[in-house]
C-alpha cells in the first residue's frame, strides 16, 4: 500500500535554492557555531533531499564576521569583505560535515579558489552535481567585496536555474514590523518584489530583490525553527509568505 504521508508531501518543486544566515547556526550562543543547531538544520535539509528534490544552499558568514560592521569600525571595506567571505566557506564546511555524517553527499563550492578544502565554482558542473542529487553548498558569496550572501543565492539560484529561493528566518513570514517588537505586527500571505522595496521589508537586500524581480524567481520566506517547516512548505503547507 502506498503511504498517504509521503504521498501527501509531494514537493511543489524539484530545484530548489536554501538561503540561511550565519546567525542561524548560533543557536543559543551570542557568536560562532553551535553544533546541534546545525546538525537540526542539516536533518531538515534530509527530509526535503530524500523526497528527491535538488538543494542549493548559501550561508552567511554574521556569526562569524559580518563585512559591513567590520567596515563600520574603521576595517577597509573591501578587506572586511574578503573576510565575510571566508567566513561563509568556514560555514559551509560545517554544513557538509553534518549533512554527510546523516548520509546526504555534498559538494562544498567556492567562488574563491581554495582547492584544499572546496572545488571552484564552474556552473555546469555544479548543475552535473545536482543532477546526481549532491547537495550544493555555494560558498565566499559571489567573490567579490560590496555584494551580500543575499545577492550570491540569488545570482546562483538563477545559474542554477532553481524554481525558488527558501529564505530561512527566525520568524514565519514577512511582517509589516518587528513581531518580536509589536504585537501587532501583520503578516503577509503574499507580496510583490516591488512593495518589499518600496516598504523597505529588509527580505532581502534590494539588488537580490531586483535580480529576482527580473528573472521571476518567487522568494519564499518561513521559520527554520518549526520542526518539518521546510518539508511542509515545499509541499505547500505551513506558515510562510511568498515574494513573487
Amino acid at each position: 500500500m502506498p503511504d498517504d504521508t509521503e504521498t501527501s508531501f509531494a514537493p511543489l518543486y524539484s530545484r530548489v535554492m536554501l538561503k540561511i544566515s550565519g546567525e542561524a547556526l548560533m543557536g543559543d550562543l551570542g557568536f560562532g557555531l553551535h553544533p546541534p543547531t546545525v546538525e537540526r538544520i542539516a536533518r531538515e535539509v534530509k527530509t526535503v533531499h530524500d523526497l528527491g528534490v535538488e538543494i542549493c544552499m548559501v550561508i552567511g558568514g554574521g556569526n562569524i564576521f559580518r563585512g559591513l560592521q567590520g567596515s563600520a569600525q574603521g576595517m577597509e571595506r573591501t578587506t572586511a569583505d574578503y573576510m565575510g567571505m571566508l567566513a561563509t566557506v568556514m560555514n559551509a564546511l560545517a554544513m557538509q560535515s553534518a549533512l554527510e555524517s546523516i548520509g546526504v553527499f555534498t559538494r562544498v563550492i567556492s567562488a574563491i579558489t581554495m582547492n584544499e578544502v572546496a572545488e571552484p565554482y564552474i556552473r555546469r558542473r555544479a548543475v552535473r552535481h545536482l543532477e546526481k542529487k549532491r547537495v550544493c553548498i555555494f560558498a565566499a558569496g559571489t567573490g567579490n567585496p560590496y555584494f551580500t550572501t543575499d545577492t550570491a543565492a540569488t545570482l546562483r539560484a538563477n545559474e542554477m536555474n532553481c524554481e525558488a529561493i527558501f529564505k530561512g528566518t527566525k520568524v514565519d513570514g514577512v511582517y509589516d514590523k518587528d513581531p518580536k517588537k509589536h504585537a501587532d505586527a501583520k503578516r503577509y500571505q503574499t507580496i510583490t518584489y516591488d512593495e518589499v522595496l518600496a516598504q523597505h521589508l529588509g527580505v532581502m537586500d534590494a539588488s537580490a530583490i531586483a535580480l529576482a524581480r527580473e528573472n521571476e524567481l518567487p522568494i519564499i520566506v518561513f521559520s527554520l525553527d518549526e520542526p518539518g517547516g521546510f518539508r511542509g512548505i515545499l509541499a505547500g503547507q505551513g506558515t510562510y509568505t511568498r515574494v513573487s
